[in-house]
Protein backbone atom coordinates (compact mmCIF):
# COMPACT_ATOMS: atom_id res chain seq x y z
CA UNK A 1 0.00 0.00 0.00
CA UNK A 2 1.52 3.46 -1.15
CA UNK A 3 2.28 6.28 1.52
CA UNK A 4 -0.68 8.23 2.36
CA UNK A 5 -0.44 11.94 3.14
CA UNK A 6 -4.04 12.80 4.46
CA UNK A 7 -3.64 14.02 7.94
CA UNK A 8 -6.09 10.87 9.44
CA UNK A 9 -4.57 8.57 7.82
CA UNK A 10 -2.63 5.07 8.68
CA UNK A 11 1.01 5.49 8.81
CA UNK A 12 1.68 1.72 9.79
CA UNK A 13 0.74 -0.14 6.24
CA UNK A 14 -2.40 -2.67 6.11
CA UNK A 15 -5.43 -0.84 8.00
CA UNK A 16 -7.29 -2.63 10.59
CA UNK A 17 -10.56 -4.29 9.55
CA UNK A 18 -12.54 -6.98 11.49
CA UNK A 19 -16.04 -9.24 10.84
CA UNK A 20 -16.94 -9.43 14.51
CA UNK A 21 -15.15 -9.20 18.01
CA UNK A 22 -15.90 -12.42 20.34
CA UNK A 23 -14.23 -12.41 23.60
CA UNK A 24 -12.85 -16.05 22.22
CA UNK A 25 -10.05 -15.32 19.99
CA UNK A 26 -10.68 -18.26 17.87
CA UNK A 27 -13.42 -16.65 16.78
CA UNK A 28 -12.40 -13.43 14.99
CA UNK A 29 -12.75 -13.72 11.69
CA UNK A 30 -10.46 -11.34 9.04
CA UNK A 31 -12.67 -9.75 5.81
CA UNK A 32 -9.78 -10.35 3.43
CA UNK A 33 -11.89 -11.80 0.76
CA UNK A 34 -14.04 -9.38 -0.64
CA UNK A 35 -11.95 -6.28 0.94
CA UNK A 36 -8.44 -7.52 0.11
CA UNK A 37 -7.60 -5.81 3.77
CA UNK A 38 -5.10 -7.74 6.22
CA UNK A 39 -5.04 -6.94 9.91
CA UNK A 40 -2.30 -5.05 11.04
CA UNK A 41 0.01 -6.52 13.80
CA UNK A 42 2.61 -4.29 15.45
CA UNK A 43 5.62 -5.54 17.23
CA UNK A 44 8.56 -4.25 19.01
CA UNK A 45 11.31 -5.16 20.59
CA UNK A 46 10.41 -2.54 23.32
CA UNK A 47 6.77 -2.75 25.39
CA UNK A 48 4.42 0.47 24.60
CA UNK A 49 1.33 1.59 25.35
CA UNK A 50 -1.28 0.37 22.61
CA UNK A 51 -2.73 3.48 20.46
CA UNK A 52 -6.36 4.10 21.42
CA UNK A 53 -8.50 3.20 18.55
CA UNK A 54 -12.31 4.34 17.65
CA UNK A 55 -13.99 1.05 16.44
CA UNK A 56 -16.74 2.31 13.78
CA UNK A 57 -19.26 -0.67 13.87
CA UNK A 58 -20.99 -1.35 10.64
CA UNK A 59 -24.47 -3.13 11.54
CA UNK A 60 -26.55 -4.57 8.63
CA UNK A 61 -27.40 -7.11 6.36
CA UNK A 62 -24.42 -8.54 4.65
CA UNK A 63 -25.44 -8.07 1.43
CA UNK A 64 -25.30 -4.49 1.85
CA UNK A 65 -21.61 -5.09 3.95
CA UNK A 66 -20.31 -6.49 0.73
CA UNK A 67 -21.53 -4.75 -1.77
CA UNK A 68 -19.20 -2.71 -3.86
CA UNK A 69 -19.55 0.37 -2.86
CA UNK A 70 -19.44 -0.32 0.65
CA UNK A 71 -16.10 -1.93 0.67
CA UNK A 72 -14.79 0.63 -1.30
CA UNK A 73 -15.65 3.46 1.07
CA UNK A 74 -14.82 1.05 4.30
CA UNK A 75 -10.94 0.58 2.78
CA UNK A 76 -10.94 4.24 2.96
CA UNK A 77 -12.03 4.86 5.74
CA UNK A 78 -9.65 2.38 7.13
CA UNK A 79 -6.78 4.50 6.37
CA UNK A 80 -7.85 6.94 9.32
CA UNK A 81 -4.81 6.03 12.08
CA UNK A 82 -7.14 5.95 15.02
CA UNK A 83 -10.28 4.56 12.89
CA UNK A 84 -10.68 0.46 13.00
CA UNK A 85 -13.59 -0.94 11.26
CA UNK A 86 -15.79 -3.62 12.96
CA UNK A 87 -18.46 -5.35 10.22
CA UNK A 88 -21.14 -7.44 12.48
CA UNK A 89 -21.88 -10.72 11.09
CA UNK A 90 -25.06 -11.59 10.54
CA UNK A 91 -25.74 -14.12 12.14
CA UNK A 92 -24.89 -12.30 15.29
CA UNK A 93 -27.28 -9.50 14.36
CA UNK A 94 -30.09 -12.28 13.41
CA UNK A 95 -29.39 -14.61 16.09
CA UNK A 96 -27.73 -12.96 19.45
CA UNK A 97 -29.10 -11.06 21.67
CA UNK A 98 -27.65 -7.60 21.57
CA UNK A 99 -25.52 -7.55 24.86
CA UNK A 100 -23.49 -9.99 22.88
CA UNK A 101 -22.99 -7.77 19.03
CA UNK A 102 -19.45 -6.42 19.19
CA UNK A 103 -18.59 -3.14 20.78
CA UNK A 104 -18.46 0.05 18.90
CA UNK A 105 -18.04 3.98 19.82
CA UNK A 106 -19.87 4.71 16.41
CA UNK A 107 -22.36 2.67 14.48
CA UNK A 108 -23.48 2.91 11.14
CA UNK A 109 -26.31 0.34 10.74
CA UNK A 110 -29.29 0.97 8.21
CA UNK A 111 -32.61 -1.01 7.45
CA UNK A 112 -33.01 -3.01 4.30
CA UNK A 113 -35.17 -6.13 3.77
CA UNK A 114 -34.62 -8.63 6.96
CA UNK A 115 -32.89 -6.31 8.94
CA UNK A 116 -33.99 -6.36 12.46
CA UNK A 117 -34.44 -2.70 13.09
CA UNK A 118 -35.87 -3.11 16.73
CA UNK A 119 -32.57 -4.75 17.73
CA UNK A 120 -30.49 -2.30 16.55
CA UNK A 121 -32.18 0.29 18.39
CA UNK A 122 -32.12 -1.77 21.67
CA UNK A 123 -28.47 -2.07 20.71
CA UNK A 124 -28.09 1.64 20.39
CA UNK A 125 -29.65 2.68 23.96
CA UNK A 126 -27.50 -0.19 25.70
CA UNK A 127 -24.03 0.93 24.18
CA UNK A 128 -24.75 5.16 23.68
CA UNK A 129 -22.35 4.92 20.31
CA UNK A 130 -22.27 7.92 17.90
CA UNK A 131 -24.91 6.90 15.61
CA UNK A 132 -24.29 8.10 11.86
CA UNK A 133 -27.76 7.30 10.65
CA UNK A 134 -30.62 7.95 13.31
CA UNK A 135 -32.21 4.66 13.88
CA UNK A 136 -35.27 5.80 14.94
CA UNK A 137 -36.14 8.02 11.90
CA UNK A 138 -35.88 4.70 9.56
CA UNK A 139 -39.24 3.67 10.72
CA UNK A 140 -40.51 6.78 9.43
CA UNK A 141 -38.39 5.96 6.07
CA UNK A 142 -40.39 2.81 5.69
CA UNK A 143 -43.80 4.66 5.66
CA UNK A 144 -44.25 6.94 2.06
CA UNK A 145 -47.07 8.65 4.16
CA UNK A 146 -44.78 9.88 7.22
CA UNK A 147 -42.02 10.48 4.85
CA UNK A 148 -44.30 13.10 2.62
CA UNK A 149 -45.07 14.85 6.15
CA UNK A 150 -41.99 15.69 6.83
CA UNK A 151 -41.11 17.24 3.51
CA UNK A 152 -44.22 19.12 3.83
CA UNK A 153 -43.65 20.00 7.11
CA UNK A 154 -40.02 20.94 5.91
CA UNK A 155 -41.61 23.11 3.27
CA UNK A 156 -39.99 20.60 0.58
CA UNK A 157 -41.88 20.79 -2.81
CA UNK A 158 -43.83 17.80 -3.65
CA UNK A 159 -46.44 16.51 -6.22
CA UNK A 160 -49.73 17.25 -5.30
CA UNK A 161 -50.84 14.09 -3.44
CA UNK A 162 -53.67 12.32 -1.25
CA UNK A 163 -53.57 9.67 0.96
CA UNK A 164 -55.96 6.89 0.86
CA UNK A 165 -55.93 4.14 3.87
CA UNK A 166 -57.88 1.66 3.69
CA UNK A 167 -58.60 -1.26 6.67
CA UNK A 168 -57.62 -4.48 5.76
CA UNK A 169 -60.53 -5.96 7.36
CA UNK A 170 -63.34 -3.36 5.41
CA UNK A 171 -61.38 -2.82 1.90
CA UNK A 172 -64.79 -1.24 0.07
CA UNK A 173 -65.17 1.19 3.07
CA UNK A 174 -62.69 3.87 1.70
CA UNK A 175 -62.79 7.17 0.67
CA UNK A 176 -62.12 6.54 -2.69
CA UNK A 177 -64.66 7.76 -6.05
CA UNK A 178 -63.12 5.92 -9.04
CA UNK A 179 -64.39 7.78 -12.78
CA UNK A 180 -63.09 6.87 -16.21
CA UNK A 181 -60.68 9.30 -16.49
CA UNK A 182 -60.27 10.34 -12.66
CA UNK A 183 -60.33 9.85 -9.14
CA UNK A 184 -61.58 11.38 -6.21
CA UNK A 185 -59.48 10.73 -3.23
CA UNK A 186 -60.57 12.22 0.33
CA UNK A 187 -62.88 14.68 -2.14
CA UNK A 188 -59.84 15.65 -3.88
CA UNK A 189 -59.74 14.86 -7.79
CA UNK A 190 -56.78 13.72 -9.18
CA UNK A 191 -57.13 13.76 -13.70
CA UNK A 192 -54.85 10.65 -15.54
CA UNK A 193 -52.33 10.51 -15.76
CA UNK A 194 -52.08 10.05 -11.52
CA UNK A 195 -49.53 8.17 -9.76
CA UNK A 196 -50.57 5.05 -7.34
CA UNK A 197 -48.16 4.87 -4.78
CA UNK A 198 -48.08 1.82 -1.63
CA UNK A 199 -47.78 3.48 1.62
CA UNK A 200 -45.37 0.64 2.37
CA UNK A 201 -42.04 2.06 0.96
CA UNK A 202 -40.65 -1.10 0.77
CA UNK A 203 -43.35 -2.10 -2.00
CA UNK A 204 -42.28 -0.97 -5.18
CA UNK A 205 -44.98 -1.97 -7.27
CA UNK A 206 -45.85 2.09 -8.62
CA UNK A 207 -48.73 2.62 -10.91
CA UNK A 208 -48.88 4.97 -13.80
CA UNK A 209 -52.49 5.33 -15.18
CA UNK A 210 -52.92 6.70 -18.29
CA UNK A 211 -56.55 8.51 -19.75
CA UNK A 212 -58.57 7.21 -22.65
CA UNK A 213 -57.09 9.98 -24.82
CA UNK A 214 -53.92 8.19 -24.45
CA UNK A 215 -55.24 4.77 -24.75
CA UNK A 216 -55.61 3.77 -21.17
CA UNK A 217 -54.34 1.64 -19.53
CA UNK A 218 -51.80 1.97 -16.88
CA UNK A 219 -47.49 1.58 -16.58
CA UNK A 220 -46.39 -1.02 -13.97
CA UNK A 221 -43.38 0.22 -12.15
CA UNK A 222 -41.40 -2.86 -9.94
CA UNK A 223 -37.21 -3.39 -8.95
CA UNK A 224 -35.59 -3.84 -11.84
CA UNK A 225 -35.83 -7.33 -13.23
CA UNK A 226 -32.53 -7.97 -15.92
CA UNK A 227 -33.16 -5.18 -18.32
CA UNK A 228 -36.77 -4.72 -17.40
CA UNK A 229 -38.32 -1.97 -14.63
CA UNK A 230 -41.84 -1.45 -15.76
CA UNK A 231 -44.47 -2.99 -18.34
CA UNK A 232 -47.62 -1.56 -19.83
CA UNK A 233 -50.78 -3.29 -18.76
CA UNK A 234 -53.98 -2.50 -20.07
CA UNK A 235 -56.06 -2.63 -17.12
CA UNK A 236 -57.10 1.18 -16.16
CA UNK A 237 -58.73 0.75 -12.67
CA UNK A 238 -56.75 1.40 -10.08
CA UNK A 239 -56.43 -1.53 -7.37
CA UNK A 240 -58.98 -1.88 -4.66
CA UNK A 241 -56.87 -3.44 -1.74
CA UNK A 242 -54.46 -1.75 0.54
CA UNK A 243 -53.61 1.57 1.09
CA UNK A 244 -51.53 4.15 -1.70
CA UNK A 245 -51.03 7.81 -1.98
CA UNK A 246 -52.38 9.08 -4.65
CA UNK A 247 -50.34 12.01 -6.92
CA UNK A 248 -50.44 13.92 -9.44
CA UNK A 249 -48.22 13.16 -12.41
CA UNK A 250 -44.98 15.49 -12.77
CA UNK A 251 -44.02 15.39 -16.74
CA UNK A 252 -40.33 15.26 -16.57
CA UNK A 253 -37.50 14.82 -19.92
CA UNK A 254 -37.54 11.40 -18.97
CA UNK A 255 -35.00 10.99 -16.11
CA UNK A 256 -34.65 10.43 -12.82
CA UNK A 257 -32.43 12.48 -10.58
CA UNK A 258 -31.14 10.22 -7.69
CA UNK A 259 -29.29 12.53 -4.99
CA UNK A 260 -26.92 11.05 -2.38
CA UNK A 261 -26.08 12.91 0.61
CA UNK A 262 -23.06 12.47 2.89
CA UNK A 263 -23.51 15.45 5.61
CA UNK A 264 -26.16 18.40 4.96
CA UNK A 265 -22.84 19.98 2.88
CA UNK A 266 -22.48 17.15 0.30
CA UNK A 267 -24.37 15.70 -2.34
CA UNK A 268 -23.88 13.98 -5.77
CA UNK A 269 -26.68 13.31 -8.10
CA UNK A 270 -27.31 11.19 -11.33
CA UNK A 271 -29.49 11.23 -13.62
CA UNK A 272 -31.11 7.77 -14.93
CA UNK A 273 -33.48 6.97 -17.46
CA UNK A 274 -37.04 6.94 -15.77
CA UNK A 275 -38.70 3.65 -15.77
CA UNK A 276 -42.24 5.10 -16.99
CA UNK A 277 -40.89 5.49 -20.13
CA UNK A 278 -41.02 1.82 -21.84
CA UNK A 279 -39.31 0.01 -18.48
CA UNK A 280 -36.19 -0.77 -20.71
CA UNK A 281 -33.37 -0.26 -18.27
CA UNK A 282 -30.20 0.98 -20.18
CA UNK A 283 -26.60 -0.61 -19.01
CA UNK A 284 -23.20 -0.05 -20.37
CA UNK A 285 -21.21 -2.79 -21.30
CA UNK A 286 -20.05 -3.73 -18.24
CA UNK A 287 -24.17 -4.42 -17.67
CA UNK A 288 -24.42 -1.64 -15.35
CA UNK A 289 -27.60 0.33 -15.41
CA UNK A 290 -26.06 4.16 -17.22
CA UNK A 291 -26.10 6.90 -15.01
CA UNK A 292 -25.29 10.41 -15.92
CA UNK A 293 -23.70 13.30 -13.73
CA UNK A 294 -25.96 16.00 -12.63
CA UNK A 295 -25.23 19.19 -11.63
CA UNK A 296 -27.58 20.56 -9.11
CA UNK A 297 -28.64 24.00 -8.73
CA UNK A 298 -28.56 26.47 -6.00
CA UNK A 299 -32.35 25.55 -4.63
CA UNK A 300 -31.90 21.66 -5.59
CA UNK A 301 -28.82 21.67 -2.70
CA UNK A 302 -31.17 23.41 -0.49
CA UNK A 303 -33.39 20.66 -0.62
CA UNK A 304 -30.61 17.85 -0.26
CA UNK A 305 -29.62 19.84 3.00
CA UNK A 306 -32.68 19.95 4.33
CA UNK A 307 -33.45 16.07 3.56
CA UNK A 308 -30.57 15.23 4.92
CA UNK A 309 -31.00 17.31 8.22
CA UNK A 310 -34.79 16.37 8.53
CA UNK A 311 -34.48 12.55 8.14
CA UNK A 312 -31.17 12.85 10.70
CA UNK A 313 -29.57 10.58 8.25
CA UNK A 314 -26.01 11.43 7.44
CA UNK A 315 -25.87 9.05 4.13
CA UNK A 316 -28.90 9.57 2.34
CA UNK A 317 -30.21 9.29 -0.80
CA UNK A 318 -33.47 10.71 -1.94
CA UNK A 319 -35.08 11.18 -5.60
CA UNK A 320 -35.95 14.34 -7.50
CA UNK A 321 -38.07 15.32 -10.63
CA UNK A 322 -37.88 18.34 -12.60
CA UNK A 323 -40.76 19.36 -14.01
CA UNK A 324 -42.32 22.64 -15.11
CA UNK A 325 -39.16 24.21 -13.98
CA UNK A 326 -39.42 22.92 -10.44
CA UNK A 327 -37.62 20.13 -8.47
CA UNK A 328 -40.16 18.17 -6.27
CA UNK A 329 -38.85 15.43 -3.88
CA UNK A 330 -40.71 12.01 -4.69
CA UNK A 331 -38.88 9.76 -2.18
CA UNK A 332 -37.08 9.46 0.14
CA UNK A 333 -34.71 6.00 0.61
CA UNK A 334 -32.73 6.77 3.36
CA UNK A 335 -28.80 5.04 3.49
CA UNK A 336 -27.68 4.50 0.15
CA UNK A 337 -24.57 4.98 -2.08
CA UNK A 338 -23.31 5.91 -5.03
CA UNK A 339 -22.03 3.33 -7.56
CA UNK A 340 -19.31 3.54 -9.56
CA UNK A 341 -17.93 6.59 -8.61
CA UNK A 342 -14.06 6.56 -7.10
CA UNK A 343 -14.29 10.51 -6.79
CA UNK A 344 -17.75 9.98 -4.23
CA UNK A 345 -15.58 7.14 -2.45
CA UNK A 346 -12.95 9.41 -1.62
CA UNK A 347 -15.44 11.80 -0.38
CA UNK A 348 -17.56 9.97 1.38
CA UNK A 349 -15.25 8.05 3.58
CA UNK A 350 -13.16 11.30 4.09
CA UNK A 351 -16.16 13.49 5.52
CA UNK A 352 -17.06 10.10 7.32
CA UNK A 353 -13.77 9.96 8.75
CA UNK A 354 -13.48 13.33 9.57
CA UNK A 355 -16.97 13.47 11.61
CA UNK A 356 -15.81 10.53 13.42
CA UNK A 357 -12.46 12.25 14.61
CA UNK A 358 -14.17 15.71 15.13
CA UNK A 359 -16.48 14.37 17.29
CA UNK A 360 -14.47 11.55 19.60
CA UNK A 361 -10.81 12.21 19.35
CA UNK A 362 -11.07 14.84 22.11
CA UNK A 363 -13.10 12.59 23.84
CA UNK A 364 -10.56 9.89 23.86
CA UNK A 365 -7.91 12.25 24.44
CA UNK A 366 -6.28 11.20 20.82
CA UNK A 367 -3.85 13.46 19.31
CA UNK A 368 -5.88 14.58 16.35
CA UNK A 369 -6.34 18.29 14.43
CA UNK A 370 -8.79 18.97 11.81
CA UNK A 371 -7.18 18.44 8.53
CA UNK A 372 -6.60 21.79 6.86
CA UNK A 373 -7.87 21.06 3.51
CA UNK A 374 -11.08 21.48 2.84
CA UNK A 375 -13.62 18.75 3.19
CA UNK A 376 -16.36 19.69 1.50
CA UNK A 377 -17.57 21.50 -1.76
CA UNK A 378 -15.87 25.33 -1.64
CA UNK A 379 -18.31 27.69 -0.39
CA UNK A 380 -17.77 31.36 0.46
CA UNK A 381 -19.92 34.24 1.99
CA UNK A 382 -21.01 36.47 -0.26
CA UNK A 383 -21.65 40.54 0.62
CA UNK A 384 -25.94 39.82 0.55
CA UNK A 385 -25.00 37.36 3.06
CA UNK A 386 -25.87 34.21 1.14
CA UNK A 387 -23.67 31.63 0.30
CA UNK A 388 -21.87 31.05 -3.50
CA UNK A 389 -19.98 27.92 -4.67
CA UNK A 390 -17.24 27.72 -6.32
CA UNK A 391 -17.41 25.88 -9.07
CA UNK A 392 -14.78 26.33 -11.64
CA UNK A 393 -11.37 28.41 -12.01
CA UNK A 394 -10.15 29.75 -15.42
CA UNK A 395 -6.85 30.76 -15.71
CA UNK A 396 -5.61 32.55 -18.99
CA UNK A 397 -1.90 31.11 -19.18
CA UNK A 398 0.89 32.77 -21.79
CA UNK A 399 3.06 30.36 -22.78
CA UNK A 400 6.27 30.41 -20.88
CA UNK A 401 9.26 28.94 -23.16
CA UNK A 402 10.54 32.30 -23.67
CA UNK A 403 12.05 34.91 -21.97
CA UNK A 404 10.45 38.23 -21.57
CA UNK A 405 10.86 40.99 -24.00
CA UNK A 406 13.86 43.55 -23.54
CA UNK A 407 14.49 47.00 -25.37
CA UNK A 408 17.27 49.14 -25.63
CA UNK A 409 16.82 52.25 -27.39
CA UNK A 410 19.09 55.23 -29.46
CA UNK A 411 18.61 58.03 -31.19
CA UNK A 412 20.45 58.09 -34.89
CA UNK A 413 21.18 60.91 -37.35
CA UNK A 414 23.64 59.45 -40.15
CA UNK A 415 22.56 59.56 -43.81
CA UNK A 416 22.48 56.08 -43.92
CA UNK A 417 20.00 55.11 -41.48
CA UNK A 418 17.67 57.71 -43.73
CA UNK A 419 18.43 55.73 -46.70
CA UNK A 420 17.37 52.78 -45.27
CA UNK A 421 14.46 54.06 -43.86
CA UNK A 422 13.41 55.72 -46.92
CA UNK A 423 14.19 52.37 -48.84
CA UNK A 424 11.65 50.31 -47.13
CA UNK A 425 8.77 53.17 -47.43
CA UNK A 426 9.40 54.13 -43.77
CA UNK A 427 7.93 57.83 -44.58
CA UNK A 428 4.69 56.54 -45.19
CA UNK A 429 3.64 55.79 -41.88
CA UNK A 430 6.60 57.63 -40.03
CA UNK A 431 7.66 53.90 -38.58
CA UNK A 432 9.24 51.22 -40.00
CA UNK A 433 9.90 47.61 -38.96
CA UNK A 434 12.75 45.77 -40.18
CA UNK A 435 12.54 41.79 -38.75
CA UNK A 436 13.77 39.94 -42.29
CA UNK A 437 17.18 38.59 -41.78
CA UNK A 438 18.57 40.86 -44.85
CA UNK A 439 16.92 44.05 -43.34
CA UNK A 440 18.87 43.59 -39.84
CA UNK A 441 21.82 42.79 -41.52
CA UNK A 442 21.77 46.01 -43.25
CA UNK A 443 21.42 47.50 -40.29
CA UNK A 444 24.24 45.69 -38.37
CA UNK A 445 26.61 46.85 -41.67
CA UNK A 446 25.86 50.29 -41.21
CA UNK A 447 26.94 49.70 -37.24
CA UNK A 448 29.70 48.13 -38.12
CA UNK A 449 31.18 50.54 -40.64
CA UNK A 450 30.65 54.23 -38.43
CA UNK A 451 32.67 52.29 -35.94
CA UNK A 452 35.43 51.85 -38.15
CA UNK A 453 34.61 55.40 -39.23
CA UNK A 454 34.82 56.40 -35.17
CA UNK A 455 38.12 54.33 -35.02
CA UNK A 456 40.25 56.38 -37.58
CA UNK A 457 42.13 59.28 -36.93
CA UNK A 458 41.06 61.96 -39.15
CA UNK A 459 38.03 63.75 -38.40
CA UNK A 460 34.44 62.56 -39.10
CA UNK A 461 30.75 63.42 -38.56
CA UNK A 462 29.50 60.63 -36.31
CA UNK A 463 27.10 61.76 -34.24
CA UNK A 464 25.91 58.73 -32.71
CA UNK A 465 27.26 58.04 -29.46
CA UNK A 466 30.04 55.27 -29.59
CA UNK A 467 29.00 52.98 -26.76
CA UNK A 468 25.65 52.71 -28.21
CA UNK A 469 26.85 51.34 -31.70
CA UNK A 470 28.86 49.35 -29.38
CA UNK A 471 25.51 47.82 -27.63
CA UNK A 472 23.81 48.04 -31.17
CA UNK A 473 26.15 45.38 -32.79
CA UNK A 474 26.58 43.44 -29.43
CA UNK A 475 22.94 42.52 -30.05
CA UNK A 476 22.92 42.09 -33.47
CA UNK A 477 25.74 39.62 -33.46
CA UNK A 478 23.88 37.67 -30.83
CA UNK A 479 23.46 34.40 -31.27
CA UNK A 480 25.54 34.48 -34.90
CA UNK A 481 22.96 34.72 -37.10
CA UNK A 482 19.07 36.08 -37.56
CA UNK A 483 16.48 34.23 -37.14
CA UNK A 484 13.65 36.71 -37.63
CA UNK A 485 12.08 35.79 -34.29
CA UNK A 486 14.56 37.18 -31.48
CA UNK A 487 14.79 40.38 -32.81
CA UNK A 488 13.87 43.20 -34.51
CA UNK A 489 14.40 46.98 -35.55
CA UNK A 490 12.02 49.44 -35.24
CA UNK A 491 12.75 52.85 -36.50
CA UNK A 492 10.57 55.86 -35.22
CA UNK A 493 11.04 59.20 -37.63
CA UNK A 494 11.15 62.64 -35.73
CA UNK A 495 11.04 65.44 -37.64
CA UNK A 496 11.69 68.27 -35.44
CA UNK A 497 14.13 66.15 -33.48
CA UNK A 498 14.39 65.37 -29.74
CA UNK A 499 12.70 68.04 -27.65
CA UNK A 500 15.07 70.98 -27.32
CA UNK A 501 18.18 70.99 -25.26
CA UNK A 502 19.95 73.87 -26.83
CA UNK A 503 19.36 76.28 -29.43
CA UNK A 504 21.79 75.61 -31.82
CA UNK A 505 20.14 71.59 -31.90
CA UNK A 506 16.70 73.39 -32.89
CA UNK A 507 15.30 71.82 -35.92
CA UNK A 508 17.47 68.64 -36.33
CA UNK A 509 16.51 65.65 -38.03
CA UNK A 510 16.70 62.57 -36.21
CA UNK A 511 15.48 58.51 -35.46
CA UNK A 512 14.79 57.45 -32.91
CA UNK A 513 15.36 53.78 -33.25
CA UNK A 514 14.66 50.36 -30.75
CA UNK A 515 15.96 47.08 -31.51
CA UNK A 516 14.00 44.34 -29.63
CA UNK A 517 15.30 41.58 -28.68
CA UNK A 518 15.09 38.13 -27.05
CA UNK A 519 11.75 38.24 -27.21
Amino acid sequence: MSELSSPGESRGGAPRFFVGLEEDESDVHFYIGCLNVLKRCRFSHQPQEPERQIMVGICCMMKKSKSKPMTQILERLCRFEFITVVIFPEDTILNEPVDKWPLCDCLISFHSKGFPLDKAVSYAKLRNPMLINDLNMQYYIQDRREVYRILQEEGIDLPRYAVLNRDPDKPEECNLVEGEDHVEVNGEIFQKPFVEKPVCAEDHNVYIYYPTSAGGGSQRLFRKIGSRSSVYSPESSVRKTGSYIYEEFMPTDGTDVKVYTVGPDYAHAEARKSPALDGKVERDSEGKEVRYPVMLSAMEKLVARKVCLAFKQTVCGFDLLRANGHSYVCDVNGFSFVKNSMKYYDDCAKILGNLVMRELAPQFQIPWSVPTEAEDIPIVPTTSGTMMELRCVIAVIRHGDRTPKQKMKMEVRNPMFFDLFEKYGGYKTGKLKLKKPKQLQEVLDITRQLLVELGQPNDCEIEEKKSKLEQLKTVLEMYGHFSGINRKVQLTYLPHGQPKTSSEEEGMKTFTLCVFYLF
